[in-house]
């Protein structure tokens, strides 16, 4: 049975696999030497089949690791070497030991060993043994190397077992072609396949996202509104500059602005101060300076400036100390925006940096797409208003309120129809009279694949409507449709399912249609504290707090209990937690990707 891998480096890492007594630590005590003669840096990983032993038994470093010492590190001025005591069930795992291999000071791994892995190797095979070959099962197989006895199908690359120099030289052919491998981020577009998504069956996240925003149509009515009005919206036009940025050559630095020369004067005699906002109307002569500001434009003549840190003024003179360089500490018109360029490209969403930078430009207002009109309401006898006296046996709603604050940070304009009881002429009209009003109408509740609510029943009457199941959790039920011009989602009823379904489904056609044509899923890779698990073929959305650890990196653990009906688990976390279709069980240390909430929780 193969063992799936994944190379952890940025460097190729290659295996050489055969059967006991084929020669493979004869070959690689060969072709080591005959690579680093043609300048390739090596690392070698050799797995042992038994207990094994690096240090000399008498030797402190032995003695002290034998008392107890977990890792046991001896360093000289030639060498250095770490021991570490780490009993293991079963074999050690490649990918944990290739992250201790220094790869900035390494062209290739070679590892010996590791058969199942489902690593790129060479074959080691010789005729007289009378063994299986291992290609025959093992697809990662590059090439056999063999003896003339060999016989080998005609599309294997073969090559010379007795042969050092032209297994070096395929070793090199094979580092110089690899290339790493393309990261699978989760919920990431799958290739266009040209084929139908089967509807009728459980759907993964990624074929969900897809069949939802085929139907999204973006909306092309623009609007002119003042910048200060422009939070959250989509620009319907290119921003083209009518300045250049800066609109002067300016000093980047508090100094001393003067003409560059080589070699360097010793002394500049200062002609005059020149503040932001003001200029020196004269230009600038060879042995002349003038103190300047940051902001403030650079005299005709002048092409440098020093700080005045590194400066020694006397008597009206001044002397540099330090390195100087032609144009250092100065900003050029126009090198951050061209007068004329595109500032900001039509679909960008503008929040406060790009309104920023649209005010330093002199826009007042500027054309942008209409906000779509989200309606949103709840069902069920059940539900309560927050604010009214709780009836027996029912809740509180939520949702209504956290699908709102949602729809308003992606800039949309809310319609709240409020709590719709159980009665399907009361949702058949209200439904019927949100599409009119809307271009988008949301419920929570009513969706549970199977069951007989009035939703249902109201959604047939007025509109045409999908009741999936998504591969996922929380979240699993989800209702998608049209309800004439309008689109329609039935979010399911538990708390965090609702925001996982939102963010994962609405979110991004919601983005589509206000006009941002180009906006993914931020994804972000973290080390897991944790242990966590899933099930194969199922995205699982786990409530995490991310932290910047000690070693600086990113840290993730979960909130603890994950019930889909718990929501302060939403408020004690900052992100999903994105565990693969792939995957069943991540251990702590493992790399995960986490959806921060910040993009709209």
């Amino acid at each position: 049975m193969s063992i799936p891998f994944t190379n952890p480096l940025t460097i190729p890492v290659l295996g050489f696999c055969a059967y006991s007594g084929t020669g493979k630590t004869t070959l690689l005590k060969k072709l080591i030497p005959e690579l680093n003669s043609r300048g390739m840096k090596l690392a070698v990983i050799k797995h042992a089949h038994h207990n094994f032993d690096v240090d000399i038994p008498g030797k402190d470093s032995y003695e002290m690791r034998k008392a107890g010492a977990r890792q046991m590190l001896v360093a000289s001025h030639v060498r250095w070497a770490l021991m570490t005591e780490d009993a293991v069930g079963d074999d050690p795992k490649l990918p944990h030991l290739l992250q201790q291999i220094e790869q900035d000071s390494v062209d290739i791994v070679l590892v010996e060993g590791f058969k199942k892995l489902e690593l790129p190797k060479i074959e080691l095979h010789r005729a007289a043994h009378d063994k299986p070959f291992i290609h025959t099962h093992d697809k990662n197989i590059q090439a056999i190397a063999c003896c003339d006895e060999t016989e080998l199908p005609g599309d294997l690359r073969r090559l010379d077992i007795n042969d050092v120099a032209q297994i070096a030289d395929f070793v090199i052919e094979y580092a110089k072609n690899w290339q790493p491998e393309s990261v699978n981020l989760p919920l990431s577009p799958a290739p266009e396949c040209g084929c139908e998504v089967d509807t009728s069956k459980t759907l993964s996240v990624r074929q969900g996202i897809d069949k939802i925003l085929s139907y999204v149509a973006p909306i092309t009515a623009s609007e002119t509104l003042p910048l200060d009005e422009l939070n959250s919206l989509v620009l319907a036009e290119d921003a083209i500059s009518p300045v250049d940025v800066p609109q002067q050559t300016n000093s980047a630095m508090d100094g001393y602005a003067f003409k560059h020369s080589s070699p360097m004067l010793a002394s500049y005699q200062i002609v005059a101060d020149v503040m932001a906002g003001h200029q020196y109307s004269k230009v600038l002569q060879a042995g002349e300076a003038v103190r300047i500001m940051t902001g403030a434009t650079v005299p005709a003549g002048a092409d440098t400036v020093q700080m005045k840190e590194l400066a020694i003024e006397l008597e009206g003179q001044v002397s540099f100390q330090g390195g100087i360089t032609l144009g250092q500490h100065i900003r050029l018109a126009g090198e951050d925006i061209a007068k004329g360029h595109t500032a900001l490209a039509a679909n960008t969403r503008l929040q406060a940096p790009e309104q920023g930078l649209l005010a330093s430009l002199g826009f007042g207002q500027l054309p942008v797409f209409k906000r779509p009109r989200v309606a949103v309401f709840s069902t069920g006898d059940e539900v309560c208003q927050p604010g009214e006296p709780l009836k027996p046996n029912c809740i509180y709603d939520s949702n209504r309120f956290t699908i709102k604050s949602m729809v308003r940070k992606l800039g949309c304009e809310v319609i709240d129809l409020g709590i719709i009881h159980d009665s399907e002429d009361a949702l058949a009209d209200a439904l019927s009279q949100a599409a009119v009003d809307a271009d988008v109408v949301i419920s929570s509740g009513g969706v549970s694949v199977g069951d007989a609510d009035f939703i249902k029943l109201a959604l047939e009457r007025v509109g045409q409507i999908n009741f999936w199941r998504i591969n996922m959790r929380p979240g699993r039920p989800l209702a998608f449709g049209q309800i004439g011009d309008s689109l329609f989602f039935g979010l399911p009823g538990n708390p965090v399912a609702v925001m996982v379904s939102f963010m994962q489904f609405v979110q991004p056609a919601l983005r589509k249609l206000a006009g941002e044509n180009s906006w993914a899923p931020t994804m972000v890779p973290a080390i897991t504290d944790t242990g966590l698990r899933s099930r194969v073929g199922r995205t699982e959305f786990t409530r995490g707090v991310y932290h910047l650890g000690t070693d600086g990196k990113l840290h993730v653990t979960t909130t603890g209990a994950q019930g889909s009906g718990m929501l302060s688990s939403m408020v004690k976390g900052n992100c999903f937690i994105v565990i693969n279709e792939k995957d069943d069980q991540l251990n702590p240390g493992d790399t995960v990707y986490i959806q921060p909430f910040a993009d709209l929780l």
